[in-house]
């Protein structure tokens, strides 16, 4: 409990440091005011978008497109990983395919879901459920490859059928996987849902991001990013929430809560 205090003091303290040389700097004229404004000309922007109901709206739009995309992500990555994972034969078909997109970046699909879906959902969509969805399906092949093969063994000798193998001895194994597996598909789905909002105008806080760049409002600007940042650490605090919460027999997790 110290240690997690300590390090939450320090933390504190950077972040403490980090706003004053914010403030410092460009009042000082070590950069450019116009492209870097100080922190309490951003606070004032931020609080200036909190009261515009536009503001929610775009955070509406983004957290659902958000929401959607990993959890198609999330269903298909667990279903096909333990479906190929579980199938010798599927691995050794999928596994040069798996190796070849999954390196493709999603902003190299926009050309193709803009002429597809245009500026809409879908478009945002396809590009968060393709990037987070390799997350997800690696993360649980893994998961599945350290299956102990003594214990598969053994719950055959008892005559476990293949549901309740899959049930007692491989989704147990998987399960840390499949947690790590959210918590960085949830990540890269907030990241390519603002990217995706951001070059192709889809509705949401990268489109607003985008015009408030535009239009010359730099400390709005500046002001939404915060809130990306602010939600990527929430969803982070929260993925971690969850899965300290479904691993809580795990030893990595009782000897995190253990320091």
């Amino acid at each position: 409990m110290t240690t997690a205090r300590t390090r939450l003091a320090l933390g504190l303290v950077g972040l403490a440091g980090f706003l004053l040389l914010l403030e410092v700097f460009p009042r000082a004229g070590l950069v450019p005011a116009r492209y870097l404004p100080p922190a309490t000309e951003i606070g004032v922007a931020l609080g200036g978008e909190l009261s515009e109901p536009a503001f929610w709206s775009a955070l509406r739009d983004t957290l659902h497109g958000w929401v959607l995309g990993l959890l198609i992500a999330a269903v298909a990555g667990i279903a096909l990983g333990l479906l190929i994972g579980a199938t010798p034969v599927l691995r050794e078909l999928t596994a040069s395919t798996i190796e070849f997109l999954r390196p493709i970046p999603s902003v190299a699909l926009i050309p193709l879901v803009v002429v597809l879906y245009g500026a809409g959902l879908e478009s945002k969509l396809v590009l968060v459920v393709y990037a987070a969805f390799w997350q997800m399906l690696v993360q649980v092949l893994y998961g599945v490859r350290d299956v102990d093969p003594v214990a598969d063994d053994t719950a055959r000798a008892y005559g476990l059928n293949r549901p309740a193998r899959i049930a007692h001895v491989l989704w147990p194994t998987a399960l840390p996987y499949v947690m790590t597996g959210l918590r960085l598909a949830a990540a890269v789905a907030l990241i390519l849902c603002v990217t995706g909002e951001l070059v192709i105008g889809a509705p949401g806080l990268g489109s607003r991001i985008a015009v408030a760049q535009s239009s010359g409002a730099v400390a709005d600007m500046y002001a939404l990013i915060v809130v990306t940042g602010l939600l990527g650490v929430a969803i982070n605090v929260g993925a971690r929430a969850v899965e300290r919460h479904a691993l809580a027999w795990h030893q990595s997790v009782r000897g995190e809560a253990a320091v």
